[in-house]
């Protein structure tokens, strides 16, 4: 009960009471509310001591923050918000939100891009002849049964190391399964031999099965042989990792092999090579006969041998990652795949034949066997981005390579030219390095 007279004070005793209310009830309310639990909960002392001083009470519990809000309600002036309670709510807000960026930057990245560039060398092929040299004195008529000495063979055409790009994205499922794919092309192995034209002049010579084979239309000609290759690699790998050292890896694996071999003879004949209506004429009198006024030579001139062939390896793989060394922000890492594959091979050729190309070709379904082992440096530059570098091999065995082709197709007439079918049996290594980097998010 208030004197009469007192009622200003009775009003504000009540507006007092009902603030004291209010800020118990957001008390309460304050530490269910999104950005600030974590505040409430990291028990921050509100009005009751100074905490980082050490005055006052280190320990808190919502019978303080409550009892110090009551006090600050009493202290202020009426209608106003204690500064306290503000305070809380600011540091609150901002307590909640250093913990999400807290969390957001201590969780481990789930997602790794990288890029590499590849240098591989090129190494094994069929074993063919692909020139001969009979003297120049044997007639024309009896090239085709007179042995002559290699000058050529496919194993020298060294098609030396070529670049190409290796992409691959790294899913982490959990913290020891993740799923790999990559991707590399190579399309720039190359080699280009050639042979003649000698002194004193020989026949340059090529032979095929059956009744084919090519000489130089004119002593000034030299035999040119041209090589190349190119390799696609897609693979989808699921990894475990069995220990801190060991992860082990199965997946599926697709390569495309494709090579061409094409034989020509540059340069092109100045006039039609009339004189091969004598047969008995040897190169040397075909040197005095190309000096004598011709009839000029027009159209075109293929290469009088080309062959192609495209190798699609469809399989499954197994293998391994072992953690060799580490040390601070390096490391290195062996790996190891095997795998059996279905090898789709096709194989298309050809043979020009006084100026007309008559094709033939074959196709077959072969099993094949890949394997690649490599090891890996790596340094890591920042949290999220590595220097990658090292050294990989890939072999392949059971493809068919374009040289051996030769031997599979057979001419039996001046435009009868059938494939006998597709030598698969060759094998070839690819090996290098390999040098990029890795971003992880």
């Amino acid at each position: 009960m208030y004197p009469p007279g007192e009622e200003h004070f009775k009003m504000r005793d009540l507006r007092q009471r009902h603030l004291a209310t209010l800020f118990t009830i957001i008390a309460f309310v304050m530490p269910a509310m999104p950005g600030i639990a974590g505040a409430a909960q990291s028990n921050t002392c509100i009005g009751v001591g100074d905490t980082t001083s050490g005055r006052g009470s280190s320990r808190c519990d919502s019978k303080q923050s409550m009892a110090g809000k009551s006090m600050a309600v009493n202290d202020n002036r009426e209608g106003s918000v204690p500064s306290s309670a503000r305070n809380k709510v600011d540091r609150s807000q901002g307590a909640g939100g250093n913990d999400r960026d807290s969390s957001r930057s201590c969780r481990p990245p789930r997602w790794t891009v990288s890029a590499e560039a590849i240098a591989l060398d090129r190494v094994g092929t069929a074993d063919r002849t692909l020139v001969e040299r009979v003297p120049g004195a044997v007639s024309f008529a009896n090239v085709p049964t007179t042995p002559g000495a290699p000058a050529l063979n496919s194993t020298d055409l060294d098609q030396g190391f070529s670049t190409g790009l290796k992409l691959g994205v790294t899913y982490q499922i959990d913290s020891n399964r993740d799923v790999e794919l990559s991707f590399f092309h190579i399309n720039d192995w190359d080699s280009t031999r050639s042979i003649g034209p000698d002194s004193p002049l020989n026949w340059l010579v090529m032979r095929a099965p059956g009744i084919f084979f090519q000489t130089q239309d004119f002593s000034y000609q030299s035999m040119m042989w041209d090589y190349s290759t190119e390799l696609r690699n897609a693979e989808l790998n699921v990894r475990h990792k069995l220990s801190s050292r060991m992860t082990v890896l199965a997946g599926l694996r697709w390569l495309k092999l494709d090579e061409n071999l094409q034989g020509s003879l540059p340069p092109p004949d100045r006039t039609l090579p009339l004189w091969k209506f004598n047969p008995n004429n040897t190169l040397f009198d075909v040197a005095q006969i190309e000096k004598l006024p011709g009839v000029p030579a027009t159209g075109a001139f293929p290469p009088f041998w080309n062959a192609s062939t495209t190798n699609n390896l469809y399989g499954l793989q197994i293998g391994a990652y072992g953690k060799l060394f580490e040390r601070g922000r390096f490391s290195t890492d062996g790996l190891i795949k095997v795998g059996g594959y279905l090898n789709h091979a096709e194989e298309s050729t050809g043979v020009s034949i006084r100026k007309v190309v008559y094709p033939a070709g074959a196709s077959t379904n072969h099993a094949a066997f890949v394997a690649e082992v490599g090891l890996q440096c790596k340094y890591q530059l920042t949290r999220r981005v590595a220097l990658k570098f090292g050294y990989e091999a890939l072999w392949l065995d059971g493809v068919a390579l374009a040289p051996g082709q030769i031997h599979e197709t057979y001419v039996s007439g001046p435009t009868a030219v059938t494939a006998l079918g597709v030598n698969s049996s060759s094998s070839v290594l690819f090996h290098g390095a390999a040098a990029g980097l890795g971003f992880s998010f």
